[in-house]
């Protein structure tokens, strides 16, 4: 299966309501405080993706898409919507503390740096080594725009994809105690995790530009 299932960069058109689909079932747990309950979530990000910044796997054949790695460049990440966006989807009264949420989950790239929202795999299909191609897929997007590494931070409560990052090279620089978020979002500490891009040549660098 892993041979058979094309990584490509860009979310496919058609594919957004999927791509929502993923990113719940991986970090719903997480999102559930700002844009829950999750069919309303799910509805959210599928309408305010931003396409062109994912790689995606898609099934052999070119078909559905079974992975999704998402990152923030040039000020916009995969998931987007702004303050209007989510007070008219929610109204007034329950989009303020909503925003107030997603304010605690914003992450602000400095100028060396690519940030990756996290990888969802569908669960079917991990273990094939998919969640390893999208990494390899975003290091190269950072390179080619001479980023000099990429940032990416994990909850405590997932292992799982900590394991993974780590043997692909990436290295915690830092854990925040975060007990408050617990009870509001499932975690109670974020780790800080950096890799470092390899430099394109300068002919290259300038070809992807």
């Amino acid at each position: 299966m892993e041979a058979a299932t094309v990584i490509r960069r860009g979310v496919p058109r058609g594919a957004e309501e999927r791509v929502a689909e993923l990113y719940w079932e991986a970090f719903g747990r997480k999102l559930g405080a700002a844009l829950g309950p999750a069919e309303r979530g799910r509805a959210f990000i599928a309408r305010h993706l931003h396409h062109d910044r994912a790689a995606v796997a898609l099934a052999p054949g070119g078909g559905q898409v079974v992975g999704v790695a998402g990152y923030r460049l040039g000020g916009r990440g995969l998931t987007g919507g702004g303050v209007r966006d989510v007070l008219s989807g929610y109204g007034l009264f329950r989009g303020l503390p909503r925003l107030a949420v997603l304010a605690l989950l914003e992450r602000t790239p400095e100028p060396q740096e690519l940030v990756m929202d996290g990888i969802a795999v569908d669960p079917a299909h991990r273990g094939t080594g998919i969640g390893g191609r999208l990494l390899t897929e975003i290091t190269a997007v950072a390179a080619e725009h001479g980023r000099s590494r990429v940032r990416l931070d994990v909850i405590d409560v997932n292992p799982r994809a900590r394991a993974l990052y780590e043997r692909y090279g990436f290295t915690a620089v830092r854990t925040e105690q975060t007990p408050y978020l617990r009870n509001l979002m499932g975690f109670g500490a974020v780790t800080t995790m950096h890799l470092a891009v390899p430099s394109l040549p300068g002919d290259a660098l300038e070809q992807q530009r």
